[in-house]
């Protein structure tokens, strides 16, 4: 099992993206407490009303971690997760190979459909079309990141004799996919390296317009479907990353130290369930908050 700290969303309409602590430090911090990779969400217009209801705003992820990638060395850089469709496919290999290429091969591009209405709508891009585009997106990326001359004629994007260089470091990016629904499942066993199951409540998956994972055994039995498919189709193991959603671990009334024979053995068994990739996430307000959770935790959980 390895684990990702992903940095504190700010939650509202209200305070600065960076309140819970600089993103380098906390970077440097995160790699100095055994934490295996950083992870930053993805939302470039959100809607005031979702902002107002809980919703949060982030970063833009491929210049962060452009930033990330020269104040660090092993920490590897997820997008948890970037939305597919927003982005036309040529740019988004772009941006993708260039922070492979600076972070010396250590980027991830974890991808989703989105949900948000208003998001789509600001940014042009059709949502009832998100499956297409999603699925162009897919095809454009290794043709990308191949180095070698190519032609691409899709339902919305066209590519006539072109080529893409440098090439990235990884031969391919990761590609993890976000979602739990049949069509998202579908393509991780088709086209991806890794899953990024969703984690949390019924609600919360009725937001997203997504399947709800009900149990650790639930997870388990998707996670080997999953697996199957891959391997009827040939391909190779898949990473899967999940949320770690235990509330006293997320509350900043608890010490993440306390209760650590309970959190180890749900990390056990979420292990067991198949997950290799743990994503551990605390909404800290401020920087003393976030490095004190890091190394507390770090010292508590990573430290062999």
């Amino acid at each position: 099992m390895r684990f990702v700290f992903h940095y504190p969303d700010r939650h509202g309409p209200e305070g600065d993206m960076l309140d819970a602590g600089d993103l380098r430090e906390v970077a440097v911090a995160a790699e100095r407490a055994g934490f295996d990779a950083l992870s930053l969400t993805e939302h470039p217009v959100p809607g005031a009303r979702w902002l107002s209801n809980g919703g949060h705003q982030s970063l833009d992820p491929f210049v962060a971690f452009g930033y990330v990638a020269a104040a660090t060395e092993r920490l590897r850089l997820l997008t948890y997760l970037s939305v597919a469709p927003y982005r036309n496919p040529f740019l988004l290999a772009k941006a993708a190979a260039t922070v492979d290429k600076l972070s010396g091969g250590r980027f991830v591009l974890g991808l989703g459909a989105g949900y948000q209405k208003s998001e789509y709508f600001a940014l042009g891009v059709d949502l009832a079309e998100r499956g297409e585009l999603f699925d162009e997106v897919l095809d454009v990326l290794p043709l990308h990141w191949s180095g070698q001359p190519f032609s691409y004629a899709g339902r919305h994007f066209n590519a006539r004799d072109v080529i893409a260089l440098p090439r990235p470091v990884q031969d391919p990016i990761p590609i993890w996919i976000g979602g739990n629904s049949r069509a998202a499942r579908r393509r991780v066993a088709h086209r991806a390296q890794g899953w990024m199951p969703m984690a949390g409540s019924p609600r919360l998956s009725q937001t997203a317009q997504t399947t709800n994972i009900s149990s650790d055994a639930h997870l388990a039995e998707l996670i080997a479907e999953v697996r199957t498919q891959a391997g009827d189709a040939g391909r190779g193991p898949l990473d899967v990353a999940y949320a770690y959603t235990d509330a006293a671990m997320a509350s900043l009334e608890q010490d993440p130290t306390v209760d650590a024979d309970r959190h180890r053995e749900a990390f056990a068994a979420l292990e067991k369930a198949g997950v290799t990739w743990l994503v551990i996430a605390r909404p800290t307000r401020t920087p003393a908050q976030t490095l004190e959770f890091v190394e507390a935790f770090g010292s508590t959980y990573l430290t062999v």
